[in-house]
């Protein structure tokens, strides 16, 4: 669930975000002879509406395994893998390769901290986008969401309507057919992010797409990420073994006990 693009630990040029987070739930029935509501006119009316849907229901705790393909200019690939966990409403823990060796990043929507070696090495300012989106939105005050979606500059005055892989969106942020600025997709029936285009890096905008939705209790997961740029495949990511409301560490999230907190992937059962 993965967002600051600096902060990624393998490999060093690739500049991308994980996340290895990501979501989402089921389409509520029309009751029979009721009007259909009125399509939101904001951009925070959708993100009103997304709340409301699954406020008390959305998962409080997210654990899976990720492949990670990272396509490199010349074509070339690598695949790692990368064990995730997610604690609502804010905190994202990723160990890239087995995390008993100690390397990974712990996100927050405003910032992320790596380690190295079950050591901080360094801290930044930069956030990751997609926590707001996957779990913020569901299980927090609208206020806090907003919050932390202005530093990527969404439009939220313009709303409009668009299609998704055959299905209705809601596009906020842009014109319909501009895709050169921020801007988001949400299904319109689940009301769950679908597509993102952000800057990662002061000079590129990457075009992030979440597909292959996976129903767990009362959310859905999405299984696949595509992250684009110049139409380009850069990195994908594909979820296995994902877990919800599965009890984990008071200290999973605490980079000081990175090494020594009691990992999900080891409780269930993996070496």
């Amino acid at each position: 669930m993965g967002s600051n693009p600096a902060a990624r630990i393998v490999p060093a040029n690739s500049r991308l975000i994980s996340f290895a987070v990501i979501l989402t739930s089921a389409a509520c029935a029309t009751v029979p002879g009721s009007q259909p509501a009125a399509p939101p006119q904001t951009g925070e009316a959708v993100l009103a509406a997304m709340h409301d849907r699954y406020d008390g229901k959305w998962f409080k705790t997210l654990t899976f395994q990720q492949a990670t393909t990272v396509t490199k200019p010349d074509g070339t690939r690598t695949v790692t893998t990368w064990y995730e966990a997610v604690r609502a409403p804010r905190l994202l823990r990723i160990d890239v390769g087995e995390p008993s060796a100690g390397n990974g990043m712990l996100y927050m929507p405003d910032s992320v901290i790596v380690v190295r070696g079950g050591k901080v090495v360094r801290a930044l300012a930069n956030g990751n986008p997609f926590l707001p989106f996957v779990v913020g939105v569901y299980t927090q005050p609208l206020a806090t969401t907003l919050a932390q979606l202005q530093p990527w500059k969404f439009d939220l005055t313009k709303v409009s309507s668009g299609m998704f892989e055959g299905h209705p969106v809601y596009i906020v942020g842009a014109d319909p057919g501009n895709e050169t600025i921020p801007q988001f997709w949400v299904d319109r029936d689940k009301l769950v992010l679908d597509r993102m285009i952000v800057p990662l890096s002061p000079t590129a905008m990457y075009d992030i797409r979440l597909l292959n939705y996976l129903k767990l209790g009362e959310s859905w997961v999405a299984t696949r990420i595509v992250m684009m740029q110049d139409g380009k495949e850069v990195q994908t990511e594909d979820y296995t073994d994902a877990k919800v409301d599965q009890p984990l560490s008071a200290d999973l999230f605490d980079p000081a006990s990175w090494t020594t907190a009691r990992h999900w992937r080891s409780a269930s059962g993996a070496n």
